[in-house]
């Protein structure tokens, strides 16, 4: 039996004849049964695996859940437009590390959806990336953030850093409240 140390991607367990125990009915019954969700877990406990199972279910991946309790579950097996942001992949010493790391996301769900010509601040440019997703595709959008909290907490003995990004990533995430009826499903991992 091979065991999936280390591995956070759904597919390479999956793929890989790994040992994968099956919580594939949670994961239907979170998708199914709300749209908003923010889930403090501890580090090692297979958050990343979490989204990147999410990701796969939501990209209506049905080949990698033969076999699992979802795919009874699931009849429609739907594609919806994800919008996936990892916090992690940033060293938060910087000032403009917060921007950094959004703009680098944002820039890359522009090349998909494009960019509207009044999106000028990184907020606006999230709610229009969000909207033209919806308009484009015909379907709601689904917003994965993985260490949604990162760069507070590296920050945390630093006053006015902690200060600025606490208040850069308020108005990004306060995106989510106002788009509301373009978004299909949301998880804030911390």
């Amino acid at each position: 039996m091979k065991y999936p140390i280390g591995i956070q991607t759904f597919r390479d367990v999956i793929e890989g004849g790994y040992l994968y125990v099956d919580k594939t009915e949670y994961v239907y019954n979170l998708a199914n049964n709300g749209r908003y969700y923010f889930l403090s877990r501890p580090r090692r406990f297979g958050k990343s695996l979490l989204i990147s199972t999410l990701e796969a279910y939501f990209l209506g991946e049905r080949e990698l859940f033969k076999g699992l309790k979802i795919e009874k579950l699931e009849n429609k097996w739907e594609s919806f437009p994800i919008l996936r942001l990892d916090m992690n992949a940033e060293n938060y010493s910087r000032q403009e590390a917060v921007e950094t790391i959004l703009r680098r996301h944002l820039a890359e769900w522009e090349d998909v959806y494009g960019k509207g010509l009044e999106d000028d601040s990184i907020s606006g440019r999230f709610a229009g990336v969000i909207r033209r997703a919806h308009e484009q595709t015909g379907r709601q959008v689904v917003i994965l953030i993985d260490e949604y909290d990162k760069p507070l907490t590296a920050t945390l003995e630093e006053g006015r850093l902690n200060d600025k990004f606490r208040n850069e990533l308020k108005a990004f995430y306060g995106v989510l409240k106002s788009q509301d009826a373009h978004i299909r499903f949301a998880l804030l991992l911390y």
